[in-house]
């Protein structure tokens, strides 16, 4: 069963449904229906023929231009009726027909131009031959009909280029483009009997969320029960986490479990340059929920609108992200009717939402979803690697154990590079090699064709060596998994440990042991070679990182006191949440803590010379030590698994 998000059935809609009858699709934008374009050409038909009849039968502009000669020459021979002079033109009529100057058919009327140099006696030759000189014009222009039929083409063109414009744009202007883009009131549609849906079968390693929405999905199946009791249900549910914990997953199994129909959309999709764009979508959404309701709006990365209003400054007084988060706030409150229709917003920063999204009434309930434990680490393998043939040497729960902190996207995308690796060697299986090798690019990235100087190479070996041999000695660290000196992403060496069970409180003692096990590699090029390199950059970045929150956030310098004088969410901003005093006490502590760990990592490396000697020739030797061998090769007798492990 695939957990992609369902597809959008029109391009302009910036939600997508599922759970909801396959209606007739929609026809594109900028083009119109077979039905319709028999319409349009009979229409196209009937204009022609009515611009024909009246250029052929009702204007009068069509008379020839005869010469002057030919015009003396009608004169003496008694043929002009009357005529018409304004100037030198003259327009005239003549007693009998005669043949057009270029032989197609016979004029009655013309016009002529008499010459300028012309030194005839005309008015006494028209005279003698009896020819009304008139004072209306004999040939007329265009007629009214004609005026009109060749004003209003072009006109009839440029506004269809402008409408057939505006269809292709489709709505995403504001003002009459979005009134001529805009499309057919939703017909209430019925739920679809027997398709398949994502439902809490899908979904592993977050059971106490699940509990928490279970009775979100009771509601939505036994809505009578709940009025019977006045309770209401509740409008909207906000799933905090980090990414990748099944925030969306969790809102579309709501859905599939209780048998809704669902509606998707991402905040910022919402958002267009022109004010009130929107909005207009929020309304078209909440409506089209309510037409089917009960059923479920999923609104992803809501904190992309749903920040706190008032923050900075803006153009004018009411923005498109304001628009639009007020009336999210004015569906969700009820006023439109909103009656069976359910808000599940997702966000990774809940504490930036506005006030008046998450109070009682708006988001009744804030869910937070966080990266699964070792059991929920297994379930959530077990799940993504069903259609993945696994090899008898594969354990998830070992794979479990070794992946903490890892969420369920980062899981699916573990299984599915191990499959990737499987296919690419020729299998048949996916191998627990496969999937050791997998974790590996996952977490240190893809391995680098890097050919290294014998003495850079010894180097590292030292360096990687260093680190573990420290994780090893330090009561209560994390257990050595790996040594290896292959280039991987932007490291020459890597040391992986992992802790043997899950760790939700840190000591004193456990960071500090952190702490030495980083400047691990450093203390070992030190007391191998006398100097160090860049290659600690990173091990000095965590070594920071750790040092500054024992200090600051935790409370375990003396100087500093039981304070947090660093929020976590200010670590970008340093300086700012604290006086100038106290930032000093700050350094001056960090200082002493990595110093200590650093004389303490020198001691013991000193101390076991022959032993961190041992891991390098090892690694020299075979560039990758596994976490067995690595124990064995530094004679250091490996604790005994945790029970619960």
């Amino acid at each position: 069963m695939s957990n992609a998000a369902p597809p959008r059935k029109a391009p302009d809609q910036p939600w997508r449904t599922e759970g909801t009858p396959d209606e007739p699709p929609e026809r594109p934008r900028g083009r119109w229906p077979r039905g319709r374009w028999w319409g349009l050409l009979l229409t196209g038909v009937i204009v022609f023929l009515i611009a024909y009849v009246g250029l052929t039968y009702l204007d009068r502009g069509n008379e020839p231009t005869i010469s002057y000669t030919e015009f003396s020459r009608q004169v003496e021979a008694g043929n002009v009726s009357k005529i018409y002079s304004k100037g030198d033109a003259i327009q005239g009529e003549l007693k009998s027909a005669r043949d057009k100057p270029d032989g197609e058919g016979e004029y009655k009327k013309f016009k002529t131009q008499r010459p300028a140099f012309a030194d005839d006696d005309l008015w006494r030759e028209l005279s003698s031959r009896e020819v009304t000189v008139t004072a209306e014009p004999v040939v007329r222009e265009r007629g009214v009909l004609s005026n009109l039929l060749f004003s209003l083409i072009p006109i009839a063109f440029l506004v269809a280029v402008w409408v057939f414009f505006a269809r292709r744009m489709g709505g995403g202007m504001g003002g009459a483009g979005g009134m001529l883009s805009r499309r057919a009131p939703p017909k209430p549609v019925e739920l679809q009997p027997g398709k398949e849906r994502t439902t809490f079968a899908d979904v592993a390693g977050i059971d106490e969320v699940k509990g928490e929405l279970d009775d979100v999905v009771d509601f939505l199946e036994h809505p009578d029960a709940y009025r019977r009791m006045g309770a209401k249900m509740p409008r909207g549910v906000l799933l905090a986490g980090s990414p990748g914990t099944g925030k969306t997953l969790l809102a579309r199994a709501v859905a599939g479990e209780a048998g809704v129909p669902f509606f998707s959309a991402s905040a910022s999709e919402f958002i267009e340059m022109i004010v009130g764009v929107g909005a207009s979508r929020v309304r078209e959404l909440f409506a089209e929920a309510r037409k089917v309701a009960p059923s479920i709006i999923f609104i992803d990365e809501i904190d992309t609108i749903g920040r706190m209003r008032g923050g900075g400054a803006s153009v004018s007084g009411h923005d498109e992200r304001e628009q639009t988060l007020n009336q999210i706030l004015t569906e969700m409150d009820g006023f439109s009717g909103s009656e069976g229709v359910i808000v599940i917003a997702a966000t990774n920063r809940a504490d930036i939402l506005d006030p008046a999204l998450t109070r009682p009434g708006r988001f009744d309930r804030v869910v937070n979803v966080s990266p699964p434990d070792r059991g929920g680490r297994e379930a959530i393998l077990r799940i993504h690697t069903r259609e993945i043939p696994l090899a008898e040497d594969v354990d998830l729960t070992q794979l479990a154990r070794t992946t903490p902190g890892m969420t369920g996207a980062d899981l699916a995308n573990l299984a599915n590079e191990a499959a990737l690796l499987a296919v690419k060697r020729g299998q048949g299986q996916v191998t627990a090699s496969d999937l050791s090798e997998a974790l590996e690019k996952v977490q240190l990235g893809a391995e680098r064709t890097l050919v290294m100087p014998e003495e850079d190479r010894r180097r590292t070996a030292y360096h990687e060596s260093g680190h573990a041999l420290l994780g090893m000695l330090q009561p209560g660290a994390d257990p050595v998994r790996k040594i290896t000196i292959v280039p991987r992403g932007r490291a020459l060496g890597v040391t992986m440990s992992t802790p043997e069970v899950e760790r939700y409180a840190h000591s004193e003692g456990y960071l500090r042991g952190r702490i030495i096990g980083a400047l691990g590699g450093m203390a070992a090029e030190e007391v191998v070679y006398g100097v160090v390199t860049t290659g600690a950059e990173n091990d000095l970045e965590q070594v920071t990182n750790i040092a500054r929150g024992m200090v600051a956030r935790w409370g375990m310098s003396e100087r500093l006191g039981r304070l947090s004088a660093l929020p976590s969410d200010a670590q970008q901003a340093y300086g700012l949440s604290a006086a100038p005093q106290t930032l000093d006490v700050i350094d001056a502590e960090m200082r002493r803590i990595a110093d200590d760990c650093y004389e303490e990592a020198c001691r013991k490396l000193r101390d076991h010379r022959g032993q961190l000697n041992a891991l390098a020739e090892a690694l020299l030797e075979n560039e990758t030590l596994e976490e067995a061998d690595a124990y064995r090769i530094a004679g250091i007798t490996r604790l005994a698994k945790d029970a619960d492990a």
